[in-house]
């Protein structure tokens, strides 16, 4: 007969989620926060500043676990990409072959998403949002989106 407290610990193993799988967007410059996301199941959550548009750095997070493990194996930590309206674009790297079926190698962050087997749910973020290291910019008008400052020549 087996122990009560080992079946419950064995099923406890068993049922318990993966690890999270970690996202933040940053501005070119990494100096403003403008989205996060991260993994509960096969379930990734982002938030996304909607009045921002221009090019931005995708940064991702694994957890020792899922390194040990190998689950994103072909992910990588850094990724150029764009956020238009609240709508995220990943440029995936030239010469793989995701990057062949992808128009001018960009993905939205769904279809990306989707390769490593996760759906992603966008969480309301209302006008405003207000994220760990995000820098408060006011823009002129309330309905122009915000856009990216312009890169200076050396």
């Amino acid at each position: 007969m087996i122990r009560p407290a080992l079946l419950i610990l064995a099923l406890s193993v068993l049922a318990s989620p993966a690890q999270a799988l970690k996202m933040s967007v940053w501005d070119r410059e990494l100096q403003t926060k403008l989205g996060d996301g991260e993994t509960v199941g096969g379930v990734f959550t982002a938030r996304l500043v909607g009045n921002y548009q221009g090019p931005v750095v995708v940064l991702f997070a694994l957890s020792d676990e899922e390194k040990l493990r190998g689950t994103y194996s072909t992910l990588k930590t850094r990724y150029d990409g764009a956020l238009n309206d609240g709508q995220l674009s990943l440029q995936l790297p030239a010469g793989t072959d995701r990057a062949a079926s992808a128009p001018n190698g960009a993905l939205t962050l769904s279809k990306f998403l989707n390769l490593y087997r996760l759906r992603l749910t966008l969480q309301p973020t209302g006008e405003t949002l207000s994220l760990p290291g995000l820098k408060v910019i006011t823009p002129a008008s309330s309905s122009a989106p915000l856009q990216a400052p312009a890169r200076q020549g050396k």
